[in-house]
């Protein structure tokens, strides 16, 4: 008789864990699809909202730019605060690049325009790193703070121009200037829109 006892409390107490992680797996797998899922939308209507709300975004531009990059068909993109993810690592992506494309024009320019190079260098390093930031703090959700840094970083393209324009010299990397200010300001339009 008392085998059947133990065996009636382990029985008892088996169901009720069973029950217990059966009723906590759909409360997991929602919170897993509210991460992506909460306000589901695509590239177009992203890109259409942004280019309503800020200025600074072309809608064409802003589809074919996100929908050429492969991240935008990863399951993170999938929401604007996904997006307004990809934008910012896309913004970083295009900092990185024309700082390097600076760096390259500087070494085969010599010395005649180094302080005008070298302005665009710290100016395109630092956007970098304020990028960086507002992607750690679209990780955590602070968007104002996010904000901030991606308006801040914004600055670069311009600045880096001004540089050029200032001493009557068109900037050598206008290209890249204003295709890393479209980008940015992407960035800025998807995280207003997620905040």
């Amino acid at each position: 008789m008392e085998r059947s006892s133990s065996t009636s409390v382990w029985v008892t107490s088996s169901l009720i864990i069973c029950l217990i992680v059966v009723a906590a797996a759909p409360a997991v797998a929602a919170a897993d699809e509210e991460e992506y899922c909460a306000s589901p939308t695509s590239v177009e209507a992203a890109c259409r909202g942004a280019s309503e709300t800020h200025h600074g975004v072309a809608y064409d531009h802003c589809v074919a730019s996100l929908a050429g990059d492969p991240r935008s068909k990863e399951k993170e993109a999938s929401s604007i605060h996904g997006l307004a993810m990809l934008a910012t690592r896309m913004a970083i992506d295009h900092a990185a690049s024309t700082e390097a494309k600076i760096n390259d024009l500087a070494e085969l320019d010599g010395s005649s325009s180094d302080d005008r190079f070298n302005h665009c260098l710290e100016q395109y390093g630092g956007a970098a790193d304020l990028l960086r930031d507002a992607l750690d703090n679209l990780k955590a959700r602070i968007y104002g703070t996010a904000m901030e840094q991606l308006s801040a970083a914004l600055g670069a393209a311009e600045s880096c121009e001004d540089a050029w324009k200032d001493a009557g010299v068109n900037p050598p990397v206008a290209a890249h200037d204003r295709e890393y200010g479209r980008m940015a300001h992407i960035a800025i339009g998807f995280t207003h829109a997620a905040a």
